[in-house]
């Protein structure tokens, strides 16, 4: 199969549950039984290696050291696919099967999918299913890695496509994600953590990005932890589709619980990518004012906005002599009086190395301009007591109702920050000690506008008093005249 023959054939389970279940709820069916597949396919190739390499012994191609994971006697997809009745019940028992008997990697894996319920998923709908993806063979001689990978994240975008106001909980707009992945630049051998890492698109593009290099990418060590349980799964399954081993991707609260730590502190990394929940309310400020693990080194950030609780995990979980990290986030981070403390604070200590401003609807659903705020533990002798600007507003392309960077863009914004210079009408290279002077606001506009942005900005202010001056006279008027009538 080509690749866009491969993505319509996985396309085509989710059209087969058009009308049954929601849009949203795709992936928690069709991301398992694509995994239960090709671990299934690619546990036949194998055997059928072994058995080559033994001649003929099927004792010995059904040693554990011959496969990637095991699959227990009547786990296998070959297995459900003869079940005719009540087809849920098998599928779960197979998949826990397979859970037990994988509890290192696979503990998990296939999430909490109702199965077993009729009412959402009769028999003759799951052996459509299974029918469908009993087509063709998953296996690595069909699919390489790279192949179903490409198509395991082209569902991804489909599926947020689909999903309305849940897709930002697992989708980071991957043209955003290229950008922020060329900017940290991570080297074979070092340590890569995402926060709130969804669906494992940053993690997964690092390990991306240094195989396009040509370099080693399986010694970069990748850590990620999830909050909701469906959405960690589906990034464990995202990195094992693209052939990636080395990761650790853990399901908890973040804030509440953070899930990787040596000799009771916080585990310390090369680089930190993340695109956290923005300004969430529910959350545990009490315990964030006393955090055991010492967090709130700026401060406790307000109740009604946690933007910093996480800004602060990532700073405190950063290696203290080369950690780098960048962040996603709505412009109110770099402005918001609530937080100017806090922010004050993280610049005194000349961590911020760089404002990235992007443009309109990079968020799902939401048309509001998002920014990157990368900081750094140790900045390079050139860079300290400095922050370049760049304002990237223009920088985007409108596709209906979501926004994405072509490659001119993110070449453009790249280069930009490489070269940390001020650029006319793009960036500005600022001291540090100016932004504090200005009350620590890092409000992209308030040191750079884009020429066409800040002309259309002028005359509209004053075509806007023009005409509020023809306004004002003429109500003046009109009231004289009201006021001689009623006299």
């Amino acid at each position: 199969m080509t690749q866009q023959e491969l993505e319509k054939y996985l396309w085509g389970a989710a059209v087969a549950l058009r009308g049954t279940i929601d849009a949203g709820d795709y992936k928690q069916y069709i991301f398992p039984l694509l995994f239960f597949k090709r671990i299934s396919d690619v546990y036949d190739e194998e055997f059928e290696t072994a058995l080559a390499e033994s001649k003929g012994d099927l004792e010995f191609a059904s040693f554990a050291e011959n496969h990637h994971f095991q699959i227990p006697k009547g786990a296998h997809w070959k297995d459900v696919r003869e079940v005719t009745t009540n087809v849920g019940v098998a599928l779960q028992k197979a998949m826990r099967a397979i859970e037990k008997a994988n509890p290192d990697t696979l503990h998990g894996i296939f999430g909490d999918a109702s199965w077993t319920s009729k009412e959402r998923l009769s028999d003759a709908m799951l052996t459509n299913l299974i029918e469908h993806f009993s087509k063709h063979k998953l296996d690595l001689k069909n699919v390489p890695d790279d192949k179903l990978g490409n198509a395991y994240e082209y569902l991804i975008k489909e599926f947020a496509d689909d999903s309305g106001h849940t897709a930002a909980e697992f989708y980071t707009n991957r043209t955003v994600v290229k950008l922020m992945t060329m900017i940290m630049d991570p080297k074979p051998g070092e340590s890569v953590y995402d926060p709130t890492c969804g669906s494992g698109g940053l993690l997964l593009n690092c390990a991306l990005h240094l195989k396009e290099e040509g370099k080693e990418y399986r010694t970069l060590k990748l850590y990620g932890q999830e909050i909701n349980l469906l959405t960690s799964a589906i990034a464990r399954m995202n990195m094992f589709l693209h052939g990636i081993e080395e990761f650790q991707i853990v399901r908890g609260d973040t804030l509440a619980s953070p899930g990787f730590l040596e000799n009771d502190e916080l585990k310390k990394f090369n680089v930190i990518l993340a695109n956290p929940p923005y300004s969430i309310k529910s959350w545990d400020r009490k315990s964030f004012e006393s955090d055991p693990y010492g967090r709130n080194i700026w401060g406790t950030p307000p109740q009604g906005c946690a933007d910093y609780a996480f800004q602060q995990h990532m700073q405190k979980s950063l290696d203290p002599k080369n950690g780098r990290s960048i962040s996603l986030w709505p412009h109110g981070i770099l402005f918001r009086d609530a937080e100017a403390d806090m922010r004050r604070k993280m610049i005194e200590e000349d961590l911020v190395e760089c404002v990235i401003g992007l443009g309109p609807n990079l968020f799902y659903n939401s048309p509001m301009e998002a920014c990157l705020l990368i900081t750094k533990t140790n900045k390079e002798k050139s860079k300290k007591g400095k922050i370049l600007i760049i304002n990237a507003v223009k920088e985007v392309k409108q596709q209906s109702a979501m926004g994405y960077l072509e490659k001119k863009h993110i070449e453009k914004i790249y280069s930009t920050y490489k070269a940390f210079v001020s650029q006319d009408n793009f960036a500005v290279l600022v001291d540090t000690k100016d932004v504090l002077a200005k009350n620590a606001n890092m409000a992209i506009n308030l040191y750079i506008r884009p020429d066409s942005l800040a002309n259309q900005t002028e005359v509209s202010f004053a075509s806007a008093y023009e005409k509020w001056q023809e306004s004002s006279n003429h109500l003046k008027a009109s009231m004289e005249k009201l006021f001689k009538e009623l006299a």
